[in-house]
């Protein structure tokens, strides 16, 4: 059983036992500063061994995006692997973004996001986003989300519109939660893009 079928399991059981499963509107939380990592939240652990390791884990790889703002001369976008499902009911999805991110300040200060799954054949998409700086956009095909009004890119493989619910600190990173507001799919059935071992598969 998929990850979605043991969460819609779970759900119908705390439903037969009359547990509630959807929580009452919360206010999304504080979202932390970007700052500097302090010399004593640092382990001994070498970060070319810490790379190396995980690069043996192969993720799928995302696009994530928001609205161009009044100030600011285009949308904003950065390239993401570190991506989940959270919750099924409701449902939230996270990534992971670094306290130094240029682009991160826009999203949060927009409030909403696209997530766009990106699919094989894209790597070359996807390296545009990656870098600082420069139009992230030229050139990119995209449309609107419903919800955000965030780019949703011309062939991506999935897109998942989504508010800014919770920002957590997790180290040099900062962990986003996104309750999602509505989603999609490509009709198609291709292969994903996949990052593995510093490089796209």
């Amino acid at each position: 059983m998929g990850h979605a079928g043991m969460a819609a399991t779970a759900v119908r059981y705390l439903r037969s036992v009359g547990a509630p499963t959807v929580a009452e509107p919360v206010e999304a939380l504080p979202r932390p500063d970007l700052r500097a990592v302090a010399d004593d939240e640092r382990v001994p652990v070498d970060a070319a061994e810490f790379r190396r390791v995980l690069g043996n884990f192969a993720s799928g790889v995302t696009v994530v995006t928001a609205p161009k703002a009044e100030h600011e001369s285009g949308p904003a976008g950065f390239a993401c692997q570190s991506f989940a499902a959270l919750s099924l009911d409701p449902p939230l999805v996270a990534f992971m973004v670094g306290r130094t991110s240029t682009t991160w300040p826009r999203i949060a200060r927009a409030g909403v996001c696209c997530v766009n799954v990106l699919g094989a054949g894209q790597g070359e998409l996807c390296r545009g986003f990656a870098v600082r700086g420069g139009d992230k956009f030229a050139g990119v095909g995209y449309d609107e989300a419903p919800y955000s009004s965030a780019p949703r890119l011309t062939d991506a493989a999935a897109w998942i519109d989504c508010a800014i619910h919770a920002v957590h600190t997790g180290g040099d990173h900062l962990i986003v939660v996104g309750r999602v507001h509505a989603l999609g799919a490509s009709d198609g059935d291709g292969e994903p893009l996949l990052f593995h071992r510093g490089r796209f598969l």
